[in-house]
């Protein structure tokens, strides 16, 4: 009986030794964890790439800088470096950022097959080995350690958070710190409020502010046949003109099915469609794609919480399009404009203003010069009755208050004279064709060559025509939204009508090929 007793305590052992073992080395990797603010129900914030996506997400993010760590899951040293490197990217990544926007930080495992190659591009050469550089380098790039003038440089000094922080701070002029709170350490990175390719990043926030509007509407149901035909002019705004060429490809979608989504004779606000199903309905129909709405601002960010945002973001997108759009086309911009914000902008007070601000025109526009100004000339309106109701309230965001705009800084050319205050109002000289050059400018060219896709500057046309014309992938044009198309695209110009043809066209040979197999 005593080899049975021997071997049962044998077995005990056997059973309690790894797992006592376990908790002692688990023990003090938790109380690292603690100690580091990387618990175990928080996210990693670090993203990881592959081979198959990484060219992809480095291009298209809206960082201005990128650190990638290379590393192999079986190492210790990068075991252990992770709750470093997850400490700093928590600062940087995610909607819950506390500087989002500034630096992608990323992650690459080279002991995964699949990453192989990748690794090989970038001469990884120990584990964890880090690099830095603008985003848009580490795309289909290479990098050798001896090459010469090269903008991806390798980090030789991040062993701990703190250290990779402070190479971070010295290389960019920053002064970020580990116990940055967000809203709360907004003066860390040095912004040149004179320069005006810092506008270059609000295309991220256009996108944002598309999808949030979009949401809006869906999560309050104000799709009825009385806001159908406002809804599919603004569609067809966007599809033809939006700086962003996802935004553009997710409203034709969007278009295209606007009959299956939305049928004519149901209001989506009747109570048999739930919020839920609704979303249901259109989640293959992202506007501006799977990667939008991001949850965070860039350039639109304000120093606090309720400040800045979707507001930004909005006017950054009307003025964007006030000036994208051709001369014949300025009329129905204007009231396409004006319809959405009455009847889509759930603020009752800011509606009330801008729709009466509209009324007050009483001359058609005939060139996109008098839209662009106008719009111009009524966010100002807007910033001169704000900043009134803001100082009285103490609710200005005290970093981003409300000013006529453009200042000097960013356009001396637009002014005549130094500007006077007249009655409580500030009164400018404005050389108002200097004004139209620098929105052409500003909300145009620079704003739209930031959409890496496709760059308003470098295209032969100066049109996305045929972004929309393939974005549809050869759906039939349901009828009733056919006509709301027709109506709405041809008087956006040559694209939208050429877009429409080669529907029409997709929906013969769809009908066609359905009755032959019939």
């Amino acid at each position: 009986m005593a080899f049975p007793i021997a071997a049962s305590l044998i077995f005990f052992l056997i059973l309690i030794l790894p797992v006592y073992s376990f908790e002692s080395s688990v023990g003090p990797r938790r109380s690292l964890l603690r100690s580091l603010g990387d618990g175990a129900n928080l996210v990693d914030a670090a993203v990881d790439l592959n081979s198959s996506n990484f060219d992809a997400a480095l291009k298209g993010s809206p960082a201005t800088f990128a650190i990638v760590e290379f590393f192999a899951h079986w190492c210790p040293a990068c075991r252990n470096y992770k709750p470093h490197y997850e400490k700093v990217a928590r600062l940087f990544n995610g909607p819950d950022a506390v500087h989002p926007g500034v630096i992608l930080m990323a992650r690459v495992d080279c002991a995964m097959k699949v990453n192989t190659i990748l690794c090989d591009r970038f001469s990884v050469s120990h584990y964890p080995m880090l690099l830095w550089g603008p985003p848009s380098k580490f795309a289909s790039a290479r990098w050798n350690p001896k090459q010469e003038k090269n903008e991806i440089l390798s980090i030789d000094d991040g062993r701990t958070a703190e250290r990779l922080l402070n190479w971070i701070n010295k290389r960019i002029g920053s002064s970020f710190s580990l116990d940055d709170e967000k809203f709360e350490n907004e003066n860390t990175l040095p912004r040149n409020a004179s320069d005006p390719e810092q506008i270059a990043r609000a295309i991220y926030d256009v996108e944002e502010a598309t999808a949030n509007a979009f949401d809006i509407i869906l999560e309050h149901k104000m799709i009825n046949s009385d806001t159908r035909a406002p809804l599919i002019k603004f569609f067809q705004l966007l599809a033809a003109h939006h700086p962003s060429k996802r935004c553009r490809m997710g409203s034709a979608k969007i278009l295209v099915n606007f009959d299956d989504l939305w049928p004519s004779d149901h209001a989506v606000s009747s109570q048999e469609v739930t919020i839920l199903q609704e979303r249901d309905m259109t989640k293959s129909h992202l506007i501006c794609g799977k990667e939008v709405p991001r949850g965070y601002w860039i350039f639109c960010r304000g120093s606090k919480n309720e400040t800045r945002g979707f507001s930004c973001g909005l006017w950054v997108l009307l003025h964007s399009l006030s000036v994208r759009v051709g001369d014949g086309e300025s009329q129905l911009a204007f009231t396409t404009i004006c319809d959405f914000i009455h009847n889509f902008f759930i603020c009752e007070e800011c509606r009330r203003h801008f729709y009466a601000m509209c009324s007050s025109v009483s001359i058609p526009f005939n060139t996109t010069r008098d839209l662009s100004l106008w719009l111009w000339s009524a966010h100002n309106k807007v910033n001169e009755r704000l900043m009134k109701v803001e100082e009285a309230l103490d609710t200005a965001d005290p970093r981003f208050p409300k000013i006529i705009w453009p200042p000097k800084q960013l356009c001396p050319s637009c002014y005549h004279s130094p500007s006077r205050k007249s009655s409580g109002a500030t009164q400018v000289d404005w050389n108002e064709d200097e004004v139209f050059h620098f929105l052409v400018k500003y909300y145009g060219k620079i704003l739209a060559s930031s959409d890496r896709d496709t760059a308003l500057s470098s295209r032969n046309d100066g049109s996305p025509m045929d972004d929309i014309a393939t974005s549809t992938n050869a759906v039939a044009v349901p009828i009733g939204a056919a006509l709301g198309i027709a109506l709405a695209s041809c008087t956006f110009g040559a694209l939208a009508c050429f877009w429409r043809a080669q529907q029409k066209n997709r929906k013969y040979l769809h009908q066609h090929r359905s009755l032959k197999n019939i």
